[in-house]
């Protein structure tokens, strides 16, 4: 039986490698922020048997007292976790500022990744077979790290930030895997193609759009986490794992400088305090 973390686990991707972990016997903690969602989850786990192995932690991810608050409380259940997957996002059409000073888009998408990623490895490297996944954009090169302004304070755009915050979540694995050079625990980079995950944070007519593209376009999210479930059963390597679906991303590529990475690892810790 192994023990998980979902983060960002009651909708989309989340829901389904948590539902997925529950089927076969493992023991899941989901993490979101809306408590609906969470009884939701809780319920299907309860109509399968599993009522007793699932819990659920209410959290705003952007906000790092919350993401704190979450790594103390799992550690107070388990003693180990054999995986920590990370896939919390939301869509910001207007910028928003966080009690801790980052912009929205970045705070939930970096900032509490990183956060999570940290502060549970001692954790993970106790797991039987430990993994972080990091559900991304990994292996798109457009966007860019705004290095003098983080908070996009000149200029917000969604994409731009969205853009941002991924290119981020790239250089954070490239960073994690360089922090534990002797560590158990593999970080795997995932892009998962278009996914038919939900539109709950759109606005209109954004969201009437992309839900009409998900469904001629978007493959549905038990297709899009298999290649997740293969990796996480059999990795095919050790430290950075980065894929696109079930291909190799080219570890060369600018958007995962080993440079750039430490940079923004130095500049995270210094923003953090």
């Amino acid at each position: 039986m192994g023990t998980y973390v979902v983060a960002g686990g009651t909708t989309g991707m989340g829901r389904g490698l948590a539902l997925h972990f529950l089927r076969r016997g493992d023991r899941v903690t989901v993490v979101g922020s809306d408590p609906a969602k969470g009884r939701l989850v809780l319920d299907e786990a309860a109509r399968m048997g599993a009522g007793d192995r699932a819990a659920f932690i209410q959290a705003d991810l952007t906000s790092v007292a919350a993401n704190v608050r979450v790594i103390e409380e799992v550690k107070a259940r388990h003693d180990a976790l054999d995986g920590l997957v990370l896939t919390a996002i939301r869509h910001f059409s207007r910028r928003v500022e966080t009690p801790d000073g980052f912009e929205a888009t970045f705070a939930l998408y970096y900032v509490s990744r990183f956060l999570l990623s940290y502060g549970l490895t001692d954790l993970l490297e106790r797991g039987e077979n430990p993994m972080i996944v990091n559900i991304c954009g990994v292996g798109i090169t457009k966007g860019a790290i705004h290095w003098d302004d983080l908070s996009l304070e000149r200029g917000y755009g969604s994409i731009q930030a969205m853009l941002q915050g991924g290119r981020a979540t790239d250089l954070l694995g490239v960073a994690y895997a360089a922090n534990h050079p002797d560590g158990r625990t593999r970080y795997l980079l995932h892009h998962p193609g278009f996914t038919d995950s939900g539109t709950g944070s759109l606005k209109q007519p954004t969201k009437t759009i992309i839900k009409l593209l998900a469904k001629l376009m978007g493959q549905p999210v038990e297709k899009s986490i298999q290649p997740i479930i293969e990796l996480m059963d059999d990795p095919p390597g050790k430290g950075l794992l980065a894929y696109d679906r079930r291909t190799p991303v080219d570890p060369s590529l600018p958007t995962l400088d080993p440079e750039n990475a430490r940079r923004l690892y130095e500049l995270t810790r210094h923003l953090l305090g």
